[in-house]
């Protein structure tokens, strides 16, 4: 997009800040006292960069945040303009100018992203009774749906099949290997109280997202990993964590997690349902946390669980 291009999307005083990198007189922003529930996007382009839950109040006159929305929805500049070095943050996406992060927050990541109100796009949530669903595979369901059951946020986990051909299959038949199901879970979650972002920090921590048809002794193409997705911003979510560890090189081999439109799901058998919790005594289920725990909390810059 052009100069002339912005200048008729935008408002004067966001054309000056996102694109000749002005800045808004401090504690005069719309968003500096903000605590509502809601995603921040950038004005400019609409793509997602902080949740309510990334801000705090950092009493410098702008609003404030901790960490970003995974994914490299940020990028850093070296600044050095008026006598000073500094680093400069813009939309990845776009190029708008949003501010500039120090290091000195006061929360345990240490960062602070200064940002303009006018920079932001403040996106609330209507309603603490809506809801979302993503289906999620990393091995055998009993096991993946034992560690989302006690998450604030899910409102409800089903085991179930998934990227099969075969209609209403059965256990016995998905794991002779046979219908091209996988064992998944079908997660309800309120995205008011837990974020994709984080329900996908679990996932990558708690299964190895890099061996192909296999977690542990489970074998068969039934127990890949893949993220069935129901809209176009839980894929861009999805590839953007998968690109960032990829690129981090938190494990050693790349990522095989398959990222596909969902299509169908099939509940499995009521027996198969909260199967870890009823079954404990059996100990077949061992919640193993990935080894790379700290890499992963290096890249997502916060503890996962």
């Amino acid at each position: 997009m052009n100069n002339e291009e912005w200048k008729s999307k935008l408002t004067p005083e966001q054309y000056y800040i996102l694109r000749e990198k002005g800045t808004e007189r401090p504690f005069t922003g719309a968003l500096l006292m903000n605590k509502d529930k809601g995603i921040y996007n950038c004005a400019g382009c609409g793509s997602e960069l902080f949740t309510d839950e990334m801000k705090f109040d950092s009493h410098c006159g702008w609003p404030s945040f901790d960490k970003e929305i995974a994914g490299g929805k940020i990028n850093r500049i070296i600044d050095k303009t008026h006598g000073m070095i500094r680093t400069e943050i813009t939309c990845a996406n776009c190029g708008g100018h949003l501010g500039h992060i120090f290091d000195d927050g006061p929360t345990e990541t240490s960062e602070r992203y200064c940002v303009n109100s006018i920079s932001l796009a403040f996106v609330p949530v209507q309603s603490e009774n809506i809801s979302e669903e993503i289906i999620l595979g990393g091995g055998c369901f009993w096991c993946v749906e034992a560690v989302y059951l006690n998450l604030k946020g899910v409102l409800k986990v089903e085991s179930g099949y998934s990227g099969g051909h075969v209609k209403n299959p059965a256990y016995r038949e998905v794991c002779n290997g046979t219908t091209g199901h996988a064992e998944v879970i079908k997660l309800t979650y309120n995205p008011a109280i837990l974020t994709l972002q984080n329900i996908l920090k679990v996932f990558f921590t708690v299964h190895d997202p890099t061996t192909l048809n296999r977690q542990g002794n489970d074998v068969g193409t039934q127990y890949r990993s893949v993220i069935y997705f129901k809209s176009e911003a839980q894929q861009q979510t999805s590839m953007d964590i998968i690109n960032q560890l990829n690129k981090e090189k938190v494990f050693a081999n790349s990522i095989v997690t398959e990222v596909k439109a969902f299509e169908t799901f099939y509940k499995a058998e009521e027996d198969h349902q909260n199967y870890y919790n009823l079954h404990k005594s059996e100990a077949y289920c061992q919640i193993i946390i990935s080894p790379k725990l700290e890499k992963l909390k290096k890249v997502f810059k916060e503890s996962l669980l």
